[in-house]
């Protein structure tokens, strides 16, 4: 049997995120506030180190890491209407 990394253990979120620009930026992340702060205050990820400042949207629990990460390729492939669609909900 696998021994699994605590660290993917337990809930994840899928979040979606508006930049400044008013692109759509899609994440997951255990704490999406939090995560948002780390957008908004470090230089790290690279598509939104000029979109600041990002705005949660919209977040999305997940049971486990996989099945966020899963989630957020799907939201990613959408088109920027589905993606407001999402929100908008």
């Amino acid at each position: 049997m696998r021994k699994e990394n605590k660290k993917y253990v337990g809930l994840w979120y899928v979040y979606i995120a508006e930049c400044r620009d008013k692109t759509f930026y899609v994440g997951i992340a255990r704490d999406p506030d939090k995560r948002i702060a780390e957008h908004n205050k470090t230089k790290r990820c690279r598509y939104t180190r000029y979109r600041k400042p990002i705005v949660l949207k919209y977040k999305e629990i997940c049971d486990n890491y996989g099945a966020a990460r899963k989630r957020e390729t799907e939201i990613k492939k959408f088109s920027r209407k589905k993606k407001g669609e999402i929100i908008s909900r």
